[in-house]
């Protein structure tokens, strides 16, 4: 079995290894901890970024909708509003019509009952010479 004695060169090692540490942690070992916590600290200031970015997107995605909604509404009120509008005056329209074809229907009632009363005149004065042209001709046969 081999055996080793501890000697001075091993103290030595001990410093020369601290130093070391101390050394590397001083050059390369905090240097790197800084870059790796500023990664880390930007991705994470990216990532809330991103985060928000999703949320006003989400947000803005609401509203178009809600604007949209609003839009739809606004649009079926007018078309209603204008669908009342035609219907009240194709009312008015068609009572106008209806007026004016009672007004003719009177007119040409009128003119059917003045000209049935002028050939009603025309032929009870007619009536008499008819009466004594039949009567005439009755009598003139049997005699």
């Amino acid at each position: 079995m081999i055996t080793v004695i501890p000697d001075i060169s091993l103290v030595y090692q001990m410093i020369n290894f601290l130093i070391l540490l101390f050394v590397l942690n001083m050059v390369l070992y905090k240097p790197i901890r800084n870059v790796i916590k500023e990664r880390k600290n930007k991705v994470d200031g990216l990532a809330n970024g991103a985060d928000k970015a999703v949320a006003d997107l989400d947000a803005q995605k609401d509203a178009y909708k809600d604007g949209l909604k609003e839009a739809r509404a606004e649009g079926l009120k007018k078309k209603e509003a204008f669908i009342e509008e035609a219907s009240a005056e194709e009312k008015e329209i068609i009572e106008q019509i209806n007026k004016k074809a009672q007004a003719n229907f009177a007119a040409i009632k009128q003119q059917v009952a003045e000209e049935t009363e002028q050939a009603r005149k025309a032929l009870e004065a007619e009536v008499d010479a008819y009466a004594k042209a039949i009567g005439e001709k009755i009598l003139g046969r049997a005699c």
